[in-house]
């Protein structure tokens, strides 16, 4: 069989335009179940979660470095400080870890 891109494109377009129309024509009444509200409220955490935890790991040279940024990340994060300075003291340790790790 041939490969066709064509039929691939298409065939991924009819997909993905599915999904997005689907709903929309299948549930027309807001939706008032709980659990379901709550499910769709934290989809989009979870999915950019899923996304940025496995670049956070393999983003540096060493994944002992990334893993002590992370933690610090979490730390601070927990703590209530700002995006601003989790980040900068993130970067900080892995700057160190990467410093000490490649000696």
């Amino acid at each position: 069989m041939k490969n066709n891109v064509y039929l691939y494109i298409l065939v991924m377009a009819g997909v993905t335009y599915l999904i997005r129309v689907l709903p929309l024509t299948l549930i027309r009444k807001q939706i008032k179940n709980v659990t379901i509200r709550s499910f769709l409220f934290y989809v989009p955490y979870v999915t950019l979660s899923v996304m940025t935890f496995p670049a956070i790991l393999s983003a540096t040279g060493s994944i002992w470095s990334a893993v002590a940024g992370l933690a610090v990340a979490v730390i601070l994060a927990w703590r209530g400080k700002s995006l601003f300075y989790v980040s900068i003291a993130a970067c900080a340790v892995v700057f160190l870890a990467e410093l000490v790790l490649c000696r």
